[in-house]
């Protein structure tokens, strides 16, 4: 069984810290090193740097050309992959254990290594700016971008992980390598490991193979100020309307975030939610309707999205609100309680079956908690919440002076934004 997986943690003659999960009874590694630094760190005039350099460094090192980083977990069948978030950037594999070496050196070659040449540096600025011309081309997506700067007005955290298209076409190898040194190290690593490792063998490899990073990069990180009313409507080419709203939640370290994660499955987490037998399933006004959450170091988010026609607007938002205030006025049953747990523990481990899964989970407890539960820590958690808490934390989250709305339907007459 996954749940009898061991966990071992050290911190190397190097600095990095290193978290694994052993599973013998799989054939598979998922490895990643996981660097706390994302948007959050940047500043308006270089918003989208963290990603730019997630990009980068899979354009060459001073061992291996780009095509040679692409083919070589390809070529054993493996995966290499990377991504950038408000927070975290992380730099993955997925790998047969017998490849466990060359993944780790790979993995290091990236960071230790990378050449930033300038002909491949402003060739990632044109597929940057293509990725970013995709989002906004894409509502669906392109909301959650406007409801973050609405939730998180003039702070980082309301800053999109892409970026501005001008910083992005004015970034410099000088900047990239400045903010490289301040960020890329060894304090802010950790290197995570799932499945069929050995924490001695990856720790030995990790020394060898991740170096030149900085020694103490340091963070600050500014908190977000108190949670807004409000609403924001903006026009643009879309034939649908898409609506977010929510407001701040809480930290990873919060230990209210077991109870509003029962409280999101009940509420928007597949179709036996309320708002999908609510507003899809009885009113038929929506195809996709959806509550979200994100725990972050010192604060979070909680969302709902909908996706409606530009004359069902208010209706849906009206249904919405009636939802929320059910929540915060109707203790919900035992029997509704029993199943969203059932439904969220059982989401949970089947997602982690994923060595992949196993990976994030040890990295994020790290970064955030320094300090590892089990599964069975988190499901007793789960199984802690009461329908007392629920009431409790609908009361505190959905109150009216701390929901936004953000709203992008269809143009009229013309592109038009209007703010209250």
């Amino acid at each position: 069984m996954l749940t009898s997986a061991e966990f071992k943690r050290s911190v190397l003659s190097n600095g990095i810290r290193l978290v694994t999960e052993r599973i013998p009874h799989v054939r598979s590694i998922s490895i990643g090193a996981w660097l706390n630094v994302g948007s959050r760190d940047e500043v308006p005039d270089n918003n989208g740097i963290s990603h730019y350099i997630e990009h980068l460094l899979f354009k060459g090192t001073k061992n291996r050309t780009a095509a040679q980083i692409a083919e070589s977990l390809e070529s054993v069948g493996g995966h290499l992959n990377a991504f950038t978030g408000k927070e975290l950037t992380c730099y993955y594999a997925h790998v047969l254990d017998e490849h466990l070496s060359i993944s780790v050196e790979i993995i290091g070659d990236l960071l230790s290594n990378a050449l930033f040449d300038s002909s491949e540096m402003e060739k990632e600025k044109k597929v940057i700016l293509e990725e970013l011309n995709t989002i906004e081309e894409t509502p669906e997506e392109l909301i959650h971008e406007y409801f973050l700067d609405d939730v998180f007005p003039d702070h980082p955290l309301g800053l999109s992980i892409i970026g501005k298209r001008e910083n992005i076409e004015n970034f410099n190898r000088q900047k990239v390598l400045n903010y490289l040194s301040d960020n890329y190290t060894v304090d802010r690593l950790v290197v995570a490991a799932a499945g069929n490792v050995d924490h001695d063998e990856l720790a030995r490899l990790v020394e060898k193979n991740f170096e030149n990073l900085g020694k103490n990069g340091g963070q600050n990180y500014k908190p977000p100020k108190k949670p807004r009313h409000g609403k924001h409507v903006m026009e643009n080419g879309a034939i649908q309307a898409h609506v977010c709203l929510g407001t701040h939640a809480y930290s990873y370290k919060n230990p209210k975030k077991f109870g509003l994660l029962v409280l999101n499955t009940l509420l928007g987490s597949g179709m036996s939610s309320r708002l999908f037998q609510n507003i899809r399933e009885k009113h038929g006004i929506a195809y996709s309707v959806y509550s979200f959450i994100d725990f972050l170091y010192d604060t979070g988010l909680f969302g709902i999205y909908i996706g409606t026609d530009k004359n069902k607007v208010d209706d849906s938002i009206d249904l919405i609100n009636r939802e929320l205030e059910q929540l915060m006025e109707e203790s919900i049953s035992d029997s509704e309680l029993d199943r969203t747990k059932s439904q969220l523990k059982g989401n949970l481990m089947l997602g982690l079956e994923s060595t992949s899964s196993r990976m994030n989970r040890l990295a994020k407890m790290e970064l955030y908690l320094e300090k590892h539960f089990t599964l069975d820590d988190t499901l007793n958690e789960i199984e802690k919440v009461s329908k007392e808490d629920i009431l409790d934390i609908a009361n505190e989250l959905f109150t009216n002076d701390r929901i936004y709305t953000t709203i992008l339907k269809p143009e009229s007459r013309g592109p038009k934004a209007e703010e209250s």
